[in-house]
């Protein structure tokens, strides 16, 4: 009965925080749009994730070791709020006529803070509310509200974009916050572990604490790097996406194909709820990774239809909540929950870093090289694979990141520490 309340305050906390990502992820559609519509420039696009990553980036270790040591409900209501307050500062400057690239990037920074200090309370604290033996469900939901907002945000806020432009968007944006604020403040209790009493001069110690935890044991470091390698390849991807399907077709067509991408994930939650526990979950999370690579890179290469778009998003996304709940439950079982924190965000930063350097990587290269290489081609092998004109040298570049995913995941499953990780 215990263990049922406890997850019921999981369930609570899911929900409501569900919501507000929903409603987070809302704004930073509708800025891409903006922004894109205003540059036409892939690399000045990226930069608004790199600005909200770097600072998490840099942090991540010392505020895992604060993590670990103070209130986990204090964390996360007071880095929601930082978070909510840049969102409306971004609302004022938008309704004045003055907004500006720079803005965004500089309320991006603070926003990236609070969410280095958010994520890894808010991990710890799925830990603390959710008994051992519901890990796996817990994964799975959270695998399945992830699927749902990569399915609603697109069409949620290019739909308010459309009728109400950014005030509607981020109206919305601050009142699934407040939603959330509230349920957290009032209604889940997260109970706080008994820690040793650490002093400030010891936050190094908790430092070495993390990494030596790591370089220990060597099958989840291997695990992070891997995850560190795809994440490269697939910021790239993130960053050329509307860079592609905006030279070629609509605002629509981008938010179909990435609710494409959010319904194939739904269905990969439902199927990681359904499977039973796999005999290796590291194995689980190659496999599901390599089908990822494999599919949708080369249908956005050497298609120029939007069903097969959709087609290849709903492929490679499709796995992608099977490997998120192994890699969640994986992550759980080995890590004591005492160090957490700091392991979590020492992981964080190990995994991450790669981010937005795959998003300064994808900007450079379509602007820069892909896109004027095809532009200055004709009559060659290249344009009759991928196209002519804006457009072309993106899908080019698709298919150079769908080989480098594919040769990452062959290689990164023959490292023996990962591979007996489970043993």
């Amino acid at each position: 009965m215990k263990d049922e309340r406890k997850f019921s305050s999981f369930i609570l906390l899911w929900a409501t925080q569900t919501l507000s990502r929903l409603g987070s992820s809302l704004t930073p559609f509708a800025l891409i749009l903006w922004a894109y519509g205003k540059t036409g420039s892939a690399f000045d696009t990226a930069l608004l994730t790199v600005s909200s990553y770097v600072p998490y980036i840099l942090l991540s270790l010392p505020v895992g070791t604060l993590t670990d040591r103070m209130n986990k409900k204090h964390l996360m209501l007071l880095s929601d709020t930082a978070a909510a307050l840049c969102t409306l500062t971004i609302l004022f400057v938008w309704l004045s006529g003055n907004l500006e690239l720079w803005h965004l990037y500089l309320v991006n920074c603070i926003t990236g803070t609070a969410q280095t200090f958010q994520q890894p309370a808010s991990e710890v604290a799925t830990t603390l509310v959710t008994p051992e033996d519901k890990y796996q469900k817990a994964g799975s939901l959270n695998a399945l509200a992830y699927s749902v907002i990569n399915m609603a945000s697109p069409v949620i806020a290019t739909a308010l974009y459309s009728v109400g432009g950014l005030t509607l968007v981020i109206i919305v944006d601050l009142s699934t916050f407040t939603v959330a604020f509230l349920s957290l403040l009032l209604f889940v209790r997260i109970p706080e572990m008994k820690s040793e009493k650490r002093e400030d001069s010891q936050i190094m110690m908790d430092l070495k604490e993390a990494l030596g935890f790591l370089r220990t044991n060597m099958g989840i470091l291997q695990v992070i790097l891997f995850l560190a390698a795809i994440n490269f390849i697939a910021s790239i991807y993130n960053a050329s996406l509307p860079a592609m399907i905006l030279s070629f077709e609509s605002e629509s067509v981008l938010a179909a194909v990435q609710s494409t991408a959010g319904i194939a994930m739904i269905i990969g939650s439902a199927i990681a709820t359904m499977m039973p526990t796999p005999k290796s979950r590291v194995r689980m999370i190659i496999l599901s990774l390599f089908i990822s690579m494999s599919t949708e890179n080369f249908m956005l290469a050497f298609f120029r239809n939007p069903v097969m778009w959709c087609l290849g998003a709903f492929l490679g996304w499709l796995c992608i909540p099977v490997m998120n709940t192994n890699l969640d439950a994986l992550m759980r079982s080995q890590i004591p929950s005492s160090i957490q924190g700091r392991v979590y965000s020492a992981r964080n930063m190990l995994q991450f870093f790669t981010i937005p350097l795959g998003y300064l990587a994808g900007g450079f290269l379509v602007d820069s090289m892909f896109e004027p290489f095809m532009t200055n081609k004709s009559n060659t092998v290249l344009n009759k694979l991928f196209g002519t004109g804006k457009g072309s040298g993106t899908a080019f570049l698709f298919a150079v990141i769908g080989v480098m995913g594919v040769l990452v995941c062959v290689i990164f499953s023959k490292f023996k520490a990962m591979r007996n990780l489970e043993r």
